[in-house]
């Protein structure tokens, strides 16, 4: 079953103007199935070669020669990350025959990625970063909401397989792929973080907390951390504060980015368990603002917003330092406006302001607040920005 991707056609117009594409996201999002696909479009003959395996990386025994055999042709690298003394090669071979859409590169670690191409490929390649799925992409919303957005796992029809899949997915990321990027410590410290950050979902980050709660150094949990995000596996939210004199808290929000992965490390295994759970609005907010923020355009930026006196809106998205939206999101059929939610507005001084709820809604409640749902919110309000 072959899914439309929202970023193929962006990926497209890169490849049409730029010499090396990236495509970041974390394993098993879609990357190399959408790479094919693109391949497939390009009109000129491509290559596919995975980092991983050894047979294609001993095609790459000298890779100056390789890419000059393979001039004129697409070369799809998987896995980059795990061939970085690449990059200075790729520079090379660009120079000499700059013309769009020669690489296209793909990578499941962030800092690593850059860092090297940073270093190497600068002026020569466009990033782009692959989710899982989104709302807008699949036909089976209440799924997508219990299951998260991972290809595979989404399109098992049977759940509890889907939740096996999960179960596996995480288990390898705890064995093998955080520590293959560098986290050095033992997997029971990372699984153990992976379920704390789970219960703190949607909440303000205490290192502190963490730290203690593991036994390891608050400098041990901000390392693991940084792994973790950059493995795309959480997100943290920060606070915005820009031009406002009042008393703000400075932590960001951390959440885990896929909701499966989530349910998964809290022990939900069914739809019941899910409708059940004390983390309902907790899995919603994370859900609903992940959504948002895989369609955000640049130059747009999303933070959240809190005072001290308990003031809060749950996402404030800007233009520059001007906040220009404020979303509050709640799981309830019957929304009503919070005195916390009207002076975060005031506050903010946002004109167009939305309450998220879980079901196809769009009505206003006050003069200036209008209650949507998430489909509604993505297709009417973000894909017009």
């Amino acid at each position: 079953m072959e899914i439309q991707r929202l970023k193929e056609e962006r990926l497209l117009k890169s490849l049409a103007h730029f010499p090396c594409v990236g495509i970041l996201g974390p394993r098993q999002c879609g990357k190399t199935t959408l790479s094919k696909l693109l391949m497939d479009k390009l009109g000129k003959q491509a290559v596919y070669l995975d980092m991983e395996s050894e047979r294609d990386r001993s095609a790459l025994s000298s890779p100056e020669l390789f890419f000059d055999q393979h001039m004129d042709e697409c070369i799809v690298l998987d896995e980059i990350q795990v061939h970085p003394d690449l990059f200075p090669i790729l520079r090379s071979s660009i120079d000499k025959n700059r013309v769009p859409g020669r690489f296209i590169l793909l990578g499941s670690s962030s800092p690593h990625l850059l860092r090297k191409s940073n270093e190497s490929l600068a002026g020569r390649e466009s990033y782009h970063e692959l989710s899982p799925f989104n709302l807008l992409e699949i036909d089976k919303p209440l799924q997508h909401r219990l299951t998260g957005g991972y290809p595979e796992c989404y399109l098992f029809e049977d759940v509890d397989i889907s939740f096996e899949w999960l179960a596996n997915y995480v288990a390898s990321y705890v064995q093998r792929e955080l520590p293959a990027l560098g986290l050095n410590t033992h997997p029971h410290n990372i699984q153990k973080l992976l379920t704390m950050l789970a219960h703190v979902h949607g909440n303000l980050l205490n290192i502190e907390q963490l730290s203690g709660s593991l036994g390891i150094s608050a400098t041990s949990v901000r390392n693991y951390l940084g792994f973790i995000e950059d493995a795309f596996l959480i997100r943290r939210l920060k606070p915005f504060h820009a031009n406002l004199k009042k008393r703000l808290v400075k932590s960001p929000k951390v959440y885990i980015r896929d909701v499966g992965v989530l349910h998964q490390l809290l022990g939900i295994g069914s739809r019941k368990d899910y409708e059940f759970s004390p983390q309902l609005g907790a899995s919603w907010e994370g859900y609903v603002i992940e959504q948002i923020l895989q369609l955000l355009p640049a130059p747009y930026l999303s933070y959240f917003y809190r005072t001290h006196q308990g003031t809060e809106c749950h996402l404030v998205i800007t233009k520059g330092d001007q906040p220009i939206i404020s979303v509050e999101v709640k799981y309830t059929a019957a929304p009503k406006m919070t005195k916390s939610f009207t002076t975060a507005i005031d506050d903010l001084g946002t004109k167009n302001n939305f309450i998220i709820v879980p079901r196809e809604e769009d009505f206003p409640l006050t003069d200036n607040v209008q209650v949507v749902g998430l489909e509604t919110f993505l297709k009417n309000i973000i894909l017009d920005l």
